[in-house]
């Protein structure tokens, strides 16, 4: 089973009552200004539920977005009606970066099962496909016992430790997500007052590279092309991140469409480093 799964062959399964979980993970990228939870009561996909990504995240951390416990990832997942054995469906209101978050944390605590609709909610109602209004029905909780996958999570230590030695010889390879104005530190970051620029030995992928102009995922050819112009080839070790790991999931899981592994995402991604005591790079980079 691929990470994707298309509009069609999501519609056919909901027709035949195929039992899966369909979750609206959206949450607000930087800029951005609406109700995911009240625009999801307005229109969702059908028998969809709404997946609170700041509620998957941990509640005492001071950065956003930071991966939950293993027991509160388990108890949220478990309130959806997700058990181990569940298909998952996730998806987009807008694009595709909230459902690549929550394909990714799934993944990191040992859930396969788990596919994202590529072109996510504008795809789906351009089509003129059905959508339900109202809160999400009632389910019966399922029973989800974690796996953690402590390879696919780094964090600044980690990243420090990187940057000073398998970045640098380009033994490993970071993938930074966010535009490249940001990347160079020419455009302001949406945080107020965190400044601009890089890892350093990090190389630029906007996210939206990777997508069509429809929103969906490239094809393999497509995607493997841009990997290989970043200095990614079959093999290498790949770290992505962004401004605050969300859209670094987005790289995540265009590698594994492309037929790569998915490496690991740096958590804390620019927000923390860019905070913490350790190199920072402006310009083009890699």
């Amino acid at each position: 089973m691929g990470p994707l799964i298309s509009t069609v062959e999501l519609d056919r399964l909901l027709a035949a009552g195929s039992g899966l979980a369909v979750l609206d993970a959206t949450t607000l990228l930087p800029g951005e200004r609406f109700d995911p939870q009240h625009a999801f009561e307005q229109a969702h996909l059908p028998g969809a539920r709404f997946l609170d990504l700041d509620a998957f995240s941990d509640p005492d951390g001071d950065l956003p977005h930071m991966v939950p416990s293993q027991g509160r990832f388990a108890r949220l997942a478990g309130a959806l009606g997700v058990s181990n054995d569940t298909e998952v469906v996730l998806y987009d209101q807008t694009g595709v970066a909230s459902a690549a978050r929550a394909w990714w944390l799934f993944g990191l605590f040992g859930h396969d099962r788990v596919r994202v609709l590529d072109g996510g909610l504008p795809c789906w109602r351009g089509e003129g496909r059905a959508l339900e209004h109202g809160a999400s029905a009632a389910v019966p909780a399922g029973r989800f016992v974690p796996s953690l996958r402590a390879r696919r999570l780094v964090g600044l230590g980690d990243m420090a430790a990187l940057s000073r030695g398998a970045l640098a010889a380009g033994a490993t390879r970071l993938l930074d997500a966010r535009s490249r104005g940001r990347f160079e530190g020419g455009v302001p970051e949406p945080r107020a007052g965190l400044p601009g620029g890089h890892i350093p030995g990090s190389a630029s992928l906007p996210y939206g590279e990777l997508l069509t102009g429809e929103g969906r995922f490239r094809s393999r050819d497509e995607l493997r092309a841009r990997f290989a112009a970043a200095g990614v080839g079959a093999g290498d070790p790949v770290v992505t991140s962004c401004g605050s790991g969300l859209t670094a999931s987005v790289l995540s899981l265009g590698l594994v469409v492309a037929g790569f592994e998915p490496g690991a995402l740096y958590d804390g991604s620019w927000t923390e480093w860019a905070q913490a005591p350790v190199p920072r790079q402006t310009g083009a980079g890699r």
